[in-house]
């Protein structure tokens, strides 16, 4: 039994989201007693956002469901700045146009996770850049410049371990952290909001909104910080060995996003289906408990789950089924990768690559060497090897036994 009164934080606990809170005797007592306006902030570094933020995403949802209101915080401002947490270098800078496409093609993802209103628990979205935007220099300097020491500054992480490695910093982004503790109190007088959620990468920014809100206008917020979340073999979710495994269904297709979680190490299933799916926790523990081959429908449960939530039902039923052909029919599933190939034909190395199999054609040569690269399931040994087509003509290649992909001629 969870210690926790609220339904909220006993729904984080249980689904294990939990890492650090500030107050949580205080914030337990909060949630038990009113809608809690929370927020997480994301930055438009790009047009989609990718699995390292879908448990963040998934949180506003336990948000929701729990009965309170998620407050999707879009960085308009802050991704002209860059977060140095975890960044050897600073972030390329992006045009005001280019952030712009980034939130509409970002928020497509949010609207198919939360309930979106003018409701006391339906979410809203919020970009920082308009309350940023307006800050005059002398003004943020009087105002919260005051709040923050040099000394404290240079002990987080984010600052620390850069200046160690001898990588430059900027003073934009050194301004960063008093920005995204201004973000909390802003929110928090605009739209009341009472808590700022995050990855534990996050814990010194959020405890700087949090003292900055309570300097300032003496009220007290809480934070939140889920575990740092990482495989099972420990890589950092979010990429591939393909690369980036991304939300939007422009950045990535359905079926890779689907065969991502289809091929999730036995350990990471229980994990997952808490994190990523709401199946109940009952029907979580039994699918957890498989073993042997058994664990494979497990796998496919949590890929369907996943898949419907982030990019709809009919995307999961397809990629389930070009999944089935392709491994058990032999067949071409329609959902598959498709590379288009001109007259002129493609080197099937350069192919590999291209496909995103591998991430160089020095990478592609030693794979085909390895054989691991098969043509129409049929191993292939010459990265040299010209693959030419007729106009709609149309080959598997595939780089092992899970990843596939098909050759069209243009």
């Amino acid at each position: 039994m969870s210690q926790y009164k609220s339904d909220l934080l006993r729904l984080l606990d249980e689904r294990g989201y939990i890492h650090q809170m500030t107050d949580a005797e205080a914030l337990d007592a909060l949630a038990a007693k009113q809608v809690v306006p929370g927020y997480i902030g994301f930055d438009a570094t790009a047009p989609s956002l990718h699995i390292g933020s879908l448990v963040q995403i998934m949180m506003l949802r336990r948000l929701q469901q729990a009965g309170h209101k998620p407050v999707v915080l879009m960085g308009g401002g802050t991704t002209r700045i860059g977060d140095p947490t975890g960044r050897d270098e600073s972030r390329k800078m992006l045009s005001d146009a280019t952030i712009e496409e980034n939130i509409a093609s970002i928020r497509t993802v949010f609207a198919k996770l939360l309930r979106f209103g003018d409701g006391p628990t339906d979410a809203i979205m919020v970009n920082n850049h308009d309350w940023l935007g307006q800050l005059g220099y002398i003004q943020l300097l009087q105002e919260v410049g005051t709040h923050f020491t040099v000394n404290r500054m240079l002990s987080f992480d984010s600052v620390r371990l850069r200046l160690e490695r001898e990588q430059p910093m900027t003073f934009l982004e050194f301004n960063y952290m008093i920005l995204q503790g201004y973000d909390f109190r802003h929110l928090c007088k605009d739209q009341a909001v009472r808590l700022q959620m995050g990855g534990s990468d996050q814990w010194g920014n959020i405890v700087n909104g949090v003292e900055l809100t309570r300097r300032m206008d003496g009220i007290e917020v809480f934070g939140i910080t889920t575990p740092l979340l990482t495989t099972a073999d420990g890589a950092k979710m979010g990429k591939s060995a393909a690369g980036a495994v991304w939300l939007n269904e422009d950045q990535l297709p359905s079926y890779d996003f689907w065969q991502y979680w289809r091929n999730a190490d036995d350990r990471d299933v229980g994990r997952f289906l808490r994190l990523f799916t709401d199946l109940p926790l009952d029907e979580i523990t039994r699918l957890e408990a498989l073993e042997g081959a058994e664990i494979n429908q497990a796998k496919i449960v949590l890929a369907n789950e996943v898949t419907k939530l982030v990019r709809g039902e009919n995307a999961a039923n397809t990629a389930e089924a070009t999944a089935a052909e392709t491994f058990a029919g032999g067949g071409l599933g329609q959902d598959l990768p498709v590379l288009e190939v001109t007259s002129e034909g493609i080197r099937l190395g350069a192919a590999c690559t291209a496909l995103g199999f591998t991430a160089s054609n020095g990478e592609a040569k030693r794979k085909i060497a390895e054989g691991a690269v098969r043509l129409d399931d049929v191993a292939q040994s010459d990265p040299g090897l010209l693959i030419e087509l007729a106009a709609g003509e149309e080959r598997k290649l595939s780089l092992g036994r899970k990843r596939h992909a098909i050759l069209r001629g243009a």
